[in-house]
């Protein structure tokens, strides 16, 4: 059997040319990338707009694939950390911290990490490598999905953002929609550990 092809990994031009390799119409891949990072589809045959006929094909040569749970972890203040597998024995940290007007979701672009920080078992390894970016936007998804979860079984005080915020928490379309029109800031410098306000 053929090794398949995580499809996170693509960026929209380049599941084009997959598409194109694959000998379907350029029209597909959007339909496909709409379906993985606007709705959050990771299952071919919720994908009903593509012809049967192409969801088998992609079933055999495809997938969506997020790294694996190892756990999940909740502190009494709110904060929820996921441990996911990266590999030869690896492990890396995607953390959810909540603040009083806010939440800040923290993932790991490496195995490991060079900084030493102190809150994340990720940056204690010390480098290993870069992680793919299926691995990253599959960590995301993953945290996404599982706050929209918690806040819908009704989360402690300090994770409920609706609490906090005078509009609902944003969904992932509204969200990229959203961002794709804002201004754009210049990159912020990583950092490991919450500024002082």
């Amino acid at each position: 059997m053929t090794e398949r092809v995580n499809l996170l990994e693509f960026t929209l031009p380049r599941l084009a040319e997959w598409f194109a390799l694959q000998g379907e119409k350029p029209f597909r891949a959007k339909q496909v990338f709409r379906w993985i990072h606007q709705r959050g589809a990771d299952d071919f045959d919720a994908m009903t707009d593509l012809a049967k006929s192409l969801r088998e094909k992609l079933r055999e040569t495809a997938e969506v694939c997020s790294p694996a749970l190892l756990s999940e972890h909740r502190s009494a203040d709110g904060t929820v950390k996921w441990l996911f597998a990266a590999g030869t024995g690896n492990g890396v940290e995607t953390v959810f911290i909540p603040e009083d007007d806010r939440g800040t979701l923290c993932g790991s672009s490496q195995v490991g990490g060079a900084l030493d920080c102190k809150f994340c078992s990720t940056g204690r390894q010390g480098f290993n490598r870069g992680r793919g970016v299926a691995e990253i936007i599959g960590q995301l998804r993953f945290a996404n999905r599982r706050l929209e979860r918690l806040q819908a079984e009704g989360l402690p005080a300090r994770l409920d953002c609706a609490a906090a915020c005078p509009r609902p928490v944003p969904s992932r379309a509204r969200c990229l929609r959203r961002r794709r029109h804002a201004p754009r800031a210049p990159p912020a410098r990583a950092r490991c550990s919450r500024s002082p306000r």
